[in-house]
């Protein structure tokens, strides 16, 4: 059983965003076991390629997240799904994690790089 999957309840808040299957041709895919996987992606921030094998190929989740997004469909399923676990609009999509830079990033200054001492001087007596 996979995390992060949407409950009965919540699924029939979105059900009528996705249209009814087609009588003839190729039968699609259940919406609700894609809009699982494009959450199992978004809830874990793992690649693509690491989708459990219970959900369908992650070039079909794909397609359909960038289809979704393209034409609104997943803005409606958020905006759906906010109104129902009454999140607050400014803060539901804080992110904790940290980026580590190299501490020439922030000024640090790297090894083996010369200082000019003239200028090192005259900003060092300016300081003063």
């Amino acid at each position: 059983m996979l995390r992060h999957r949407l409950t009965d309840e919540q699924w029939t808040l979105i059900t009528d965003l996705f249209p009814p299957p087609k009588r003839m041709g190729r039968p699609r895919r259940d919406p609700r076991e894609i809009v699982d996987g494009i959450l199992w992606i978004l809830n874990t921030g793992s690649p693509w390629r690491d989708l459990p094998a219970e959900l369908p190929p992650k070039s079909t989740i794909w397609r359909y997240f960038d289809r979704w997004n393209d034409d609104g469909t997943l803005q409606a399923v958020l905006d759906r799904l906010q109104h129902h676990v009454k999140i607050d609009a400014e803060l539901w999509c804080v992110d904790g994690t940290v980026v580590r830079a190299a501490k020439c990033a922030a000024g640090g200054g790297k090894r083996g790089i010369r200082m000019n001492r003239a200028t090192t001087r005259s900003a060092a007596a300016a300081a003063v």
